[in-house]
């Protein structure tokens, strides 16, 4: 709350008073829900008026009612959820495949007394969306920790509440990711427990978390190649640790070098109905991003003491970090968004609202947004539902899938398979922290017809795996082929995190 009175006060902001309720953030700092919109676009606007034009494209149509956090479906639409919390629209690209041209529309709303801020999520193997838990619930209203969760159908247009694991009467912003095997592994903010859900049965597993230095809290997860999952600690920073699922254990990957923690807020916080269960906040960290190299970049929040926050990179070939470059001007990424652009540089929203892109050497700053970041299956990335930022150069032609097997006629309306290699890309290619999960490993199948040159998007589901960096190993996703798309001769690609594979000729019947 400090951070935001003196950040609104440099702008002009000097008599904001913020109560105790929150609904919107701008990098790492959050906004009340009641005048979250309203500072929101003044503080955008005195932001964006030095170098929007550079980098970032307003959309002709931005999200209806704000956008906390976005998610890309895998039919190409990215689904957001609105400033009510209930709300949820999808942004559908045009006819050329613009996003910045493209349309929203209303989604069904949550399920009734479910309306969380700060939650976790993900895009499932089977193209559903699960949302789980929330920080505070009633939109911001109240600190609850909720362990209430819903899936989304995007074919039914439903919403179903999902039972938490057993045991847990909380959950709110904790940290997961989806493995290979498309479970979704979630850890449990207030202590070191796991659980693991079957999306078939939509039934929790419990996992065993032998080796856990500290309690999840605050922790973001990061998907290696090899399948586990690699975490820097706040409350044990500078300490770092992996996650074998096949094992069921956490062993340290030794210091970050760098210390990623930032300063733990003050007191404790009471929730529960009867405010009977108690969470005492051991700090903040930042984004982390597995690069095209292998290596992943992990950023930090400003530690107390510091005049800026930190950053640090993990090989894990040699299972050593190296100190990063630190953030110009005193600025930090705690509780930030980040994403992987297809040139392979990490796009890291600071606090500060500057955007800084690095290459694997230097860290620049580039323009100022706000907001959610993802990389959409034009190569752009999503900024907040309201903007869309272009990087500089392009990708290697090793990152991109490859298409082997493929039927070369389709029927509208019929469903088809689709093999090669690294489908779901190098990275999970977006990251907060802990919660607002929005990874995107995962394919996508575009069809764009050879006459008019429309680009219809279908729907994937039931990929083989849900890993990243699957080099040439072979992989598979099915696709529904659009019963309204045009016919005749087109061309399909396959789009992991931006990259298209080589274009393949295509019937549509």
């Amino acid at each position: 709350m400090l951070a935001l009175r003196t950040y609104a006060a440099s702008l002009g902001f000097a008599e904001l008073h913020l109560p105790p309720t929150v609904a919107f953030k701008i990098g790492g700092t959050t906004l009340p829900k009641k005048i979250s919109l309203a500072i929101l676009i003044l503080l955008f606007t005195a932001l964006s008026g030095v170098s929007l034009a550079q980098k970032l494209t307003n959309l002709v149509h931005p999200a209806p009612d704000g956008a906390f956090v976005d998610y890309l479906l895998t039919d190409g639409t990215v689904m957001v959820q609105g400033q009510s919390c209930t709300d949820w629209w999808k942004l559908t690209p045009s006819s050329s495949g613009s996003y910045i041209q493209g349309t929203w529309t209303q989604l069904a709303s949550l399920p009734s007394n479910y309306a969380p801020y700060a939650t976790s999520g993900a895009v499932l193997a089977d193209g559903r969306f699960l949302l789980v838990g929330g920080e505070y619930s009633d939109c911001g209203g109240e600190f609850t920790l909720t362990n209430q969760s819903a899936i989304y159908d995007p074919k039914a247009n439903t919403w179903t509440m999902v039972a938490p694991p057993k045991g847990w009467y909380d959950i709110g912003d904790s940290p997961a990711v989806v493995l290979p095997n498309g479970q979704f592994l979630l850890g449990r903010k207030t202590n070191k427990d796991l659980a693991a859900l079957d999306p078939a049965t939509l039934k929790w597993t419990a996992m065993k978390h032998t080796g856990k230095s500290d309690f999840d809290a605050e922790e973001g997860w990061t998907l290696l190649p090899d399948g586990t999952v690699l975490t820097w600690d706040v409350k044990n920073s500078p300490n770092s640790e992996i996650y074998t699922p096949s094992k069921q254990e956490w062993a340290t990957a030794g210091s970050t070098v760098a210390n990623l923690m930032g300063p733990p807020e003050e007191g404790c916080l009471h929730y529960g109905s009867h405010n009977q269960y108690v969470y005492c906040p051991p700090g903040e960290t930042g984004p982390g991003i597995l690069r095209p190299d292998g290596t992943v970049f992990a950023t930090g929040a400003l530690h107390l003491g510091d005049t800026t926050g930190h950053t640090s990179v993990y090989d894990p070939a040699t299972g050593n970090w190296t100190a990063g470059p630190d953030f110009p001007n005193g600025d930090a990424a705690g509780d930030s968004f980040a994403a992987l652009l297809t040139n392979g540089n990490v796009l890291v929203l600071g606090n500060s609202g500057t955007m800084y892109e690095f290459n694997g050497t230097t860290f620049n700053p580039t323009t100022v947004g706000y907001g959610s970041l993802i990389i959409m299956p034009n190569g752009e990335a999503l900024v907040g539902g309201v903007a869309a930022y272009s990087s500089k150069g392009t990708y290697k032609s090793s990152w991109a899938p490859k298409i082997t097997k493929f039927p070369s006629t389709v029927t509208r309306g019929s469903t088809y398979k689709i093999s090669g290699q690294q489908f779901n890309g190098l990275s999970q290619a977006a990251s907060f922290g802990d919660e607002f999960t929005t990874a995107t490993n995962y394919p996508l199948v575009r069809i764009t017809n050879s006459a008019t040159h429309h680009v219809f998007y279908a729907k994937t589901h039931d990929h083989s795996t849900m890993g990243v960096a699957t080099g040439k190993a072979t992989v598979f996703t099915n696709f529904d082929v659009p019963s309204g798309m045009e016919t005749g001769a087109s061309s399909l690609v396959v789009v992991a995190n931006g990259i298209p594979s080589k274009a393949v000729s295509v019937t549509v019947e």
